[in-house]
């Protein structure tokens, strides 16, 4: 019997473990990849501590500060999650099962990718899904956003202050982002709209250098640049857990400011959640919140079971 089994090893997960197994849980994280989605970024400028580091070395650091907690860490993926008839949680992989007592879904989400040549040669090396996180590596640089969302125009914004020069691609003529954030780029001097368009290809020797955009008049046009910030969504990958817990329109997990979903004994943490900010630091917050949270329950829950067994011994 565990006490809380993290689903992902992300940064909310790895935070998440780190308190679990302090606060003395029998704690198991269940993930794919260590590190999540960082293992898609390149250098990390806004991890308090480091003015920069690799997301490789960041996440090698990780995988030592839970090893040296005593955090088992198992790679593999979940199948299947069940509410035993106790009220605890069967959780099946592909090989194994456990039984705990409490769940922390730290899973994260997906960038959708343009799925277009040279995209994944070029990932970290140019080719970037958070603005937030790989913006300030491109000051005074010529940069590509592509997508028509509140996202993709935010970041373009974003990049404005920071970049020489930022094209704000869209495949469509309208864009799907707030009228007021689309009028703010369009008044700012070094962005440069260009709708009806779509990137289909990304090239560069050992780096992105430019990409081939095709347009509504049927021409491809060639654009040096030194980066490229996909912004067209992500995914949510919970079909997994859809009959135990509530979750938004966008597939997001819904949580209270507990990190709670309104089934007890699951928490869930990072960007997997509601929240509006999809950040390292916000998902790792979230995650301690959760292991937190997680052990509470316990503690609550064990007190009703002692206070029944005297209760019945009392009568």
């Amino acid at each position: 019997m565990l006490d809380t089994i993290i689903i992902g090893s992300g940064p909310a997960g790895v935070a998440a473990g780190i308190y679990a197994v302090r606060r003395e849980m029998k704690t198991l994280i269940i993930g794919k990849e260590m590190g999540g989605q960082m293992a898609w970024a390149g250098d990390i400028e806004n991890y308090p501590g480091f003015k920069s580091i690799m997301s490789f070395e960041l996440i090698e650091k990780f995988r030592e500060h839970l090893v040296s907690s005593g955090v088992e860490n198992l790679s593999a993926e979940v199948k299947k999650i069940e509410k035993t008839d106790e009220g605890n949680y069967k959780v099946y992989t592909s090989k194994d099962e456990y039984i705990t007592k409490t769940i922390i879904i730290a899973m994260g989400l997906t960038p959708k990718r343009l799925a277009i040549e040279g995209e994944e040669k070029y990932n970290g090396k140019g080719v970037s899904y958070c603005a937030n996180c790989d913006g300030p590596l491109y000051k005074n640089k010529t940069v590509a956003v592509i997508g028509g969302g509140n996202a993709a125009v935010d970041a373009a914004e974003i990049l404005s202050k920071i970049a020489s020069k930022v094209y704000l691609i869209h495949r469509s003529e309208k864009f799907k982002a707030f009228d007021i954030l689309v009028n703010e780029v369009r008044e700012r001097q070094n962005i440069e709209l260009m709708e009806n368009s779509e990137v289909k290809e990304i090239l560069g020797e050992n780096k992105v250098e430019k990409i081939i955009v095709h347009n509504k008049d049927n021409k491809n046009t060639e654009i040096a640049l030194d980066g490229i910030f996909i912004e067209i969504g992500r995914i949510a990958h919970t079909d997994l857990v859809e009959e135990l817990i509530k979750r938004d329109e966008r597939g997001q997990i819904v949580v209270d400011e507990k990190c709670r979903t309104n089934s007890e004994g699951i928490f869930a943490a990072g960007d997997v959640t509601q929240t509006e900010f999809k950040q390292i630091t916000v998902a790792m917050g979230q995650g301690t919140i959760a292991a937190l949270a997680a052990y509470q329950y316990i503690q609550l829950k064990q007190g009703k079971e002692v206070k029944r067994v005297m209760d019945r011994s009392i009568k």
